[in-house]
């Protein structure tokens, strides 16, 4: 007579099926909360292993266009893709184009130029609007003005870049530029606002929309700071006699001085990656260093978005566009870092994004 198979009571657990035992022994993890912490670490390297991995591409990609441009791609000024249809040649090695020559200093130096542009308008412009939404406007009517700063950040960049090049560039070339070139003082700094004035397009014209769409990121962000100062410390200042203004320069923006330029630094992000916007209204100068601030001019990511499919007809042409991109990489850390570490001197703490450096 066949017997039953025995059972465990219950502190044993020789009877319980392992998958219940692991849901067991995953759930009591859960409690204590190792699943959570384990969740928080992945998300914490994710970042760092997606930024190692594009580095990574970038380089291995380059390297052939490294050892063919060398220095003269930070110093030439020349852009040229060759005999596109003539056979290849070989030099040191490198496959290529019978006359290909890669310069990429006038497309840093107008991507520097417009950036500066962008942020010299966009910085002053976006925490007066803060201080006014926080401070001056009912709650209702800043609640709607901050909602509308919210849209603007929101529209696509491309739609941006046809209005630029459409209106905002030629309303530019008629009603403003021709006063300023005119009215400039001939000195040697201030003669860059000198020139022809031009047609609408160009470095003035693509540092204005990139302020445009710089504005609204750092605004919000600085509106959201400025909530956040705590109101003690306001009302002290005008119970001793400051004004309005005494109070915002001495006590409220030293107290979000620090998470103003982290929001800057958002900002000059944003304005030295846009591709679009900036390639609709900059004129399209390839190896030309603008001598006044009206000229048409390039930056490196609009160029990359124009020139990209020409660039695949030639072996080392999808390289140079590589090492390019590793160009703006670089730049873009080293702004970071830099906006980081002047953080660090003015206030005495690291941005509030991890523990700094």
């Amino acid at each position: 007579m066949a017997t039953s198979a025995p059972t465990a009571g219950p502190e044993g657990g020789a009877g319980i099926p392992p998958l219940r035992r692991l849901g067991g022994a995953i759930r009591a993890r859960m409690s204590n909360g190792d699943l959570i912490r384990w969740l928080g670490r992945v998300g914490a390297v994710v970042p760092l292993l997606m930024l190692g991995f594009v580095l990574v591409t970038l380089i291995v990609e380059a390297i052939p266009a490294l050892k063919f441009n060398g220095l003269n791609f930070l110093t030439g000024t020349g852009w040229s893709f060759g005999a596109g249809y003539a056979a290849s040649i070989t030099s040191g090695g490198i496959v290529h184009q019978p006359g290909e020559v890669f310069g990429a200093l006038p497309q840093i130096i107008g991507t520097l130029e417009t950036s500066a542009i962008a942020l010299i308008i966009a910085i002053p412009v976006s925490v007066g609007a803060a201080l006014v939404i926080v401070e001056r406007l009912p709650r209702r009517l800043a609640s709607v003005v901050g909602g509308f700063l919210e849209l603007l950040a929101g529209i696509p960049s491309v739609v941006i870049g046809l209005w630029g090049a459409l209106t905002f560039g030629p309303f530019l070339a008629q009603h403003v530029t021709p006063w300023i070139a005119s009215h400039a003082p001939d000195v040697p700094v201030l003669s860059f606002f000198r020139g022809n004035p031009g047609n609408g397009q160009g470095l003035l014209t693509s540092g204005l929309i990139l302020a445009i769409m710089v504005i609204p990121i750092i605004a919000a962000t600085s509106r959201d700071l400025i909530r956040g100062v705590p109101l003690l410390p306001r009302e002290g200042a005008v119970a001793l006699g400051l004004s309005d203004w005494e109070c915002a320069r001495r006590v409220t923006l030293p107290w979000v001085g620090a998470g103003i330029i982290g929001a800057a630094v958002l900002g000059l992000g944003r304005a030295l990656g846009e591709t679009i916007a900036v390639a609709m209204v900059c004129g399209v100068a390839l190896g030309t260093i603008p001598s006044n601030l009206y000229q048409a001019m390039i930056t490196v990511a609009a160029n990359i978005v124009q020139n990209l499919d020409t660039a695949i007809l030639s072996p080392l042409g999808v390289r140079t566009y590589a090492e390019l991109a590793l160009v703006l990489m670089v730049i873009t850390l080293s702004a970071n870092v830099g906006a980081r570490l002047l953080v660090r001197r003015v206030s005495g703490v690291s941005l509030p994004v991890g523990r700094g450096l």
